[in-house]
């Protein structure tokens, strides 16, 4: 049997049904037919051992193209059924991604708490602990001063001597006054004396006799004015002496000997200053306010004098905030027994203060302020749900504030929210990266 050319260019229909025809065109004989001119051997005349040609029975070859279409068909099915298969799952896949892509990332930082002791730098003044301009109190002249400016005194030290001639003469005017009013005084009583014995014997009437009572009495009362005026200029006089009313150092001296002095005068003659111990004025703002307590410690310090620092202790405040600066007026006293430290001098006051109910910070990016709610944070749950806590912002440090109430140390807060976080909104947190564990080169 010849078999039929394949055609390489032949679809596999076109050569299934070339191979069909040839099928058609050969038809086997029977295996129980004689062969012609053979005893019936069924090898063949044309056979050595026959005389009909040998006719092998139809093989496996003819059903080798039904087996190759067949092998496609399911090769094809399959490959369909796997593109159908890989594009469901890349359907939910993507379903999934876009799921998962719209639950936003955030990532959150837990607040931290404040020390117990809150520590604060504020500018200070010094003042001496008293300070008193010194007038005259008697008219005059400056005859001469014992003290100049920074000479330390003591309570009672003469610091200056005043000439007072106008007052000289109405002290001794005063004199002659008290004793003409005495000679007076003294006329008045003889006169009396007599015109009351004169009475007893109704030499006089009794209305001579009261009048010459009251006229020793008057008498008597004129001398008490003339002593009292007499008191006076001699008290006055001891102001010809200026003294220092307390120990000190003379911080300034505006006269010279010779000039002319008005008792009651707006112009001082000295100015002393106590230096030991010094009133520290700082004026503490209002949210510290609270915290300020009698007796505490507080370090002062000054540019001029770097390395060194001088304790001082809380002694008062004034009880009430300043409506103009919202701040509360605290004196704090330091000893200055080396008299190192200046009245009018600034300085650097260092406050520690004890905290009660102990606040938390946290950036000040981690804020949402809205007209509605006020400020916000964004707190996320144990559920990866987002919970908006109201918050109560106590002292602002710049990058950072304390938060006094609304979250805890323990909450996850969302840096850098977006303005349509919302309550119960889902989010995923990022995870931290990892530390480099390389060594840092210096």
């Amino acid at each position: 049997m010849a078999k039929p050319k394949k055609n390489p260019t032949a679809t596999p229909q076109e050569q299934l049904n070339s191979m069909k025809q040839a099928e058609t065109v050969i038809e086997p004989r029977p295996a129980s037919a004689p062969a012609q001119g053979g005893g019936g051997d069924p090898r063949g005349a044309g056979h050595p051992h026959g005389d009909s040609p040998f006719v092998p029975p139809p093989g496996p070859a003819g059903k080798l193209p039904f087996i190759i279409l067949a092998i496609i068909f399911v090769a094809l099915g399959v490959m369909a059924a796997v593109r159908r298969v890989d594009k469901g799952e890349a359907g939910k896949e993507l379903a999934r991604d876009t799921a998962e892509n719209a639950i936003p990332t955030v990532a959150t930082i837990h607040p931290k708490r404040t020390p117990v002791e809150v520590q604060i730098e504020l500018p200070g003044n010094i003042t001496a602990f008293e300070e008193s301009p010194l007038y005259a109190r008697v008219s005059g002249y400056l005859k001469y001063w014992l003290t100049d400016i920074g000479t330390r005194v003591t309570n009672g030290q003469p610091l200056a001597a005043i000439d007072t001639p106008e007052l000289d003469q109405q002290l001794s005017q005063a004199y002659a006054a008290l004793a003409q009013a005495q000679a007076n005084l003294a006329i008045a009583k003889v006169s009396a004396d007599r015109w009351q014995k004169l009475r007893e014997t109704d030499s006089v009437s009794q209305q001579d006799t009261d009048t010459r009572v009251a006229t020793w009495h008057a008498q008597e009362a004129s001398v008490n004015a003339a002593e009292a005026d007499v008191k006076r200029l001699q008290e006055l006089t001891n102001f010809k002496v200026l003294t220092a009313p307390f120990p000190g150092i003379i911080t300034e001296r505006t006269m010279d000997a010779g000039t002319l002095i008005t008792a009651g005068g707006s112009r001082e003659i000295f100015r002393l200053a106590r230096m030991d111990p010094l009133r520290v004025y700082v004026s503490v703002p209002q949210a510290y306010s609270q915290l300020i307590k009698t007796n505490d410690i507080a370090t002062l310090t000054f540019t001029e004098m770097p390395g060194e620092s001088f304790t001082g202790v809380i002694d008062r405040t004034a009880g009430s905030i300043d409506p103009a600066s919202r701040t509360l007026l605290t004196e704090i006293l330091v000893s200055n027994k080396d008299g190192r430290l200046f009245p009018g001098a600034h300085v650097t006051v260092h406050l520690h203060l004890a905290q009660q109910n102990i606040p938390v910070i946290i950036p000040v990016n981690t804020l949402l302020f809205r007209d509605e709610a006020g400020m916000e944070v964004g707190v996320v749950e144990s559920n990866d749900t987002v919970r908006m806590a109201r918050v109560t912002v106590g002292h602002d440090y710049g990058t950072n504030l304390e938060i006094v109430l609304g979250v805890t140390e323990a909450d996850n807060i969302i840096v850098n929210p977006s303005d349509s976080l919302a309550d119960g909104a889902k989010v995923r947190v990022a995870q931290p990266k990892p530390e480099d564990s390389k060594p840092k080169h210096e």
